[in-house]
């Protein structure tokens, strides 16, 4: 390589980094949706069970194969296979799909990650604050989005506005590289987002029962509908493919990041103690922040009933139309409606960053790219991708995005990613692997459950979803007519950019070759 590849400053450092890159909207827009959606305590079951059988596994294999690949100098996925099965010349293909997963949901959650900027402003601006009621406060973010012209937007002009800035924002901190941008970034937002989650925590840890038309309607409610286990759910498939789509999501497992993170790592870092705090992390920004904060809020001021039709509607309703409207009932609504976004803001852009990572490590390590020139090619590429997504929300084009990139290719990159670790690289060879430097050994049963539960919960979920799902979605049966050109010219564009980063791909490898060739 042409240059020295960059590291972390500490152990803390690539903790708060990767528990950055997982703590994200996905926490605050997606869980308390999802949890909502499906019944609150019949969704914790399955979610739990999920969280023990994939999650940590997950991410136990995405450390560990992160800081082998980045022994060999590789930091995304195609080098760190290669690396794995260097005899085999087309497992490297396979892990195009670590760098395009990240890359297709960062040109549409940049986008949605901006909408949380804006909305901190019109909370100190107190740009909403008339609003009571759902309609309205859905017709201003529908303004906002461009989605129709009304009293309080007219065009996609300001939109589009925090857009820039939260574009450029991301490409700010990518550009100082991962000690001097991403390490400084996670420092200083990860404090103040947890500090901004309890200050919001305990306020509706405050609320009470805030009518006496409805005493039912109180936060010890609010929490028992979180946390009273229903197990009549467990018989429901939907259910179970509901959580173990959110523990993908929320943990950034699948996506392609966390192997580039840990590609950064020395050998002898730990990666069983690490991966685990920042699992730990994770999950009590979800569930106890995120769960515990809107949720039980919702609940208070409209009733279970009207919550999980929000919820229902759309998985940003509870967070951009339902929390500005129970906020804005409170004392001080600018301030904690400032508070709620600024949060959401800040989860929002240490996961958007970590998403550009792969990207730029790719163009750097199979290339030999200088970071400032991958940053603009990146950059340059990154904010053409974006333009549909904005200019065409309305259409369904995030959706489908989202569908592909956040969730189905998602679970196929885990699928293949166990396979190689635990059947090709070998059990026994992995096992040692997890435990080189660790200061911590896993109890055994989990190499029992990572060689067989994990990939066999993977093939059940993927079977689930060809059995159940595949035709309706493959022939767009539930896409209106006039959406289906716009969702046809999405899918075709998304085999477009998988294709040339196969190519990109093999010509990095023949660039390779002939290097190694010339030396000898």
């Amino acid at each position: 390589m042409s240059s020295i590849r960059d590291t972390w400053g500490s152990r803390l450092a690539i903790i708060m980094a990767v528990a950055g890159s997982a703590i994200g909207l996905g926490n605050f827009l997606r869980f308390p949706a999802k949890a909502v959606a499906n019944g609150g305590g019949a969704f914790m079951i399955p979610y739990f069970i999920s969280f023990l059988l994939l999650g940590l596994p997950l991410m136990w294999i995405e450390w560990t194969l992160g800081r082998y690949g980045g022994g060999f100098e590789h930091g995304t996925a195609p080098g760190i296979f290669h690396s794995l099965l260097r005899k085999n010349r087309f497992v490297k293909y396979f892990g195009v799909i670590g760098i395009f997963g990240p890359l297709v949901i960062f040109i549409y959650y940049t986008y949605i990650e901006s909408w949380t900027l804006a909305y901190s402003v019109f909370a100190l601006l107190g740009k909403y604050s008339v609003l009571s009621d759902h309609a309205s406060m859905q017709s201003f973010l529908r303004g906002f989005q461009g989605l129709e012209s009304n009293a309080y937007f007219h065009g996609l002009g300001l939109a589009y506005f925090f857009f820039l800035v939260t574009f450029f924002l991301n490409i700010g901190v990518i550009y100082y590289g991962i000690r001097g941008g991403i390490e400084r970034l996670c420092k200083v937002a990860i404090p103040l987002l947890f500090i901004c989650a309890l200050i919001l925590l305990a306020r509706v840890l405050l609320l009470g029962t805030p009518s006496e038309a409805y005493p039912e309607r109180n936060i010890v409610n609010g929490l028992g509908f979180m946390w009273n286990p229903d197990f009549s759910a467990l018989k429901s498939a939907k259910v179970w493919l509901e959580a173990a789509g959110q523990i993908f999501f929320t943990l950034s497992v699948g996506i392609g990041v966390i192997l580039t993170y840990a590609s950064y790592l020395s050998r002898s870092d730990d990666v069983v103690l690490s991966g685990l705090t920042a699992a730990g992390t994770n999950e009590f920004a979800e569930i106890v922040l995120g769960g515990s904060i809107i949720i039980p809020a919702a609940f208070v001021f409209f009733g279970q009933g009207a919550m999980q039709e929000v919820a229902r509607s759309g998985t940003f309703n509870l967070s951009f139309v339902t929390m500005p409207l129970v906020l804005n009932q409170l004392p001080w609504a600018g301030f904690f409606g400032f508070v709620w976004f600024i949060l959401l803001f800040m989860a929002g852009v240490t996961s958007s960053v970590s998403l550009a990572q792969p990207s730029v490590a790719f163009l750097e390590d199979e290339f030999d790219i200088d970071r400032k020139k991958a940053i603009g090619i990146f950059g340059a590429v990154a904010f053409v991708l974006c333009q549909p997504g904005i200019f065409l929300l309305g259409k369904g084009v995030v959706d489908e995005l989202d569908f592909w990139g956040g969730t189905f290719f998602l679970v196929v990159f885990a699928t293949i990613e166990v396979i190689l670790f635990a059947w090709v690289f070998g059990m026994d060879k992995a096992w040692d692997e997890i435990h080189h430097g660790a200061d911590l050994r896993l109890p055994r049963f989990y190499k029992w459950i990572i060689k067989y539960v994990t990939p066999l919960f993977l093939f059940f979920i993927l079977g689930a979803w060809f059995w159940q799902e595949w035709i309706p979605i493959i022939f767009m049966k539930n896409v209106t007519p006039e959406c289906r050109p716009y969702i046809l010219a999405t899918r075709l564009g998304l085999v477009a950019l998988f294709v040339v980063l196969c190519v990109l791909v093999k010509i990095a490898w023949r660039r390779q070759r002939i290097k190694a060739e010339a030396s000898q």
